[in-house]
């Protein structure tokens, strides 16, 4: 079956009310631009990502019953919030961070999201551990295009296989990342992953600016 790509608008739901993620304070730009500073690779940006690419990313939420959401690199928390939100106490969020500073952080901060500090790479061991089955949606804050191919592989296949026929898994890329040979590898790879695969309009009230990538129905 052929991959189909199409356009999608990326707008926040307006059935919910308006309750934007906390703006970005003074220490959590200092704390994220000293993490980066240490390891550039793993962070991936210079700014933890506005509440508008926040609101993006997390519009596959389902509006009711109780969900399994798994987000990966939540460094200080932009998305985390938004899903919580959206979440409203319902089902489970579980936060993977790598970094242990981070880690804390969103511990602190968002007590109803389950914050693991581990390697995403491992996410069929940590659902199992948690006696959960499969996702229903994957928010990613990670930066594909600066992971190598085989790292993007390795992601990709942790990812699938926690997703269930019809889960969805969303990811974002920087406009300026899109002439990279590594960020073209990445979309090829979730359209070989993904039956449906739908970039967003360019989200601009984000520095840098960027796009969303909205995934469905993984392929078996």
């Amino acid at each position: 079956m052929t991959s189909s790509t199409t356009r999608a608008t990326g707008e926040p739901d307006r059935h919910h009310t308006e309750a934007a993620p906390a703006r970005l304070a003074p220490n959590d730009l200092t704390l994220f631009l000293g993490q980066w500073l240490r390891s550039p690779l793993r962070i991936g940006a210079v700014a933890p990502s506005s509440r508008h690419l926040a609101r993006a990313v997390s519009c596959p939420l389902p509006e009711s019953g109780q969900p399994v959401v798994v987000e990966l690199g939540p460094g200080t928390g932009p998305f985390t919030a938004e899903i919580q939100r959206r979440l409203g106490g319902r089902g489970r969020h579980l936060a993977i961070e790598l970094n242990p500073r981070l880690a804390d952080l969103l511990r602190h901060r968002y007590p109803g999201a389950e914050v693991i500090q581990e390697d995403a790479k491992h996410l069929r061991r940590l659902l199992d551990e948690r006696g959960i089955e499969r996702a229903d949606v994957v928010v990613s804050g990670l930066p594909w295009t600066l992971f190598p191919a085989a790292d993007q592989q390795q992601l990709m296949d942790a990812t699938t296989a926690i997703l269930g026929p019809y889960s969805a898994f969303t990811a974002f890329t920087y406009l300026h990342a899109v002439p990279l040979s590594s960020a073209r590898r990445f979309r090829d790879l979730m359209t070989d992953r993904f039956e449906e695969v739908i970039p967003s309009r360019t989200v601009w009230r984000n520095w840098p600016p960027a796009f969303v990538l909205h995934a469905r129905r993984p392929r078996s």
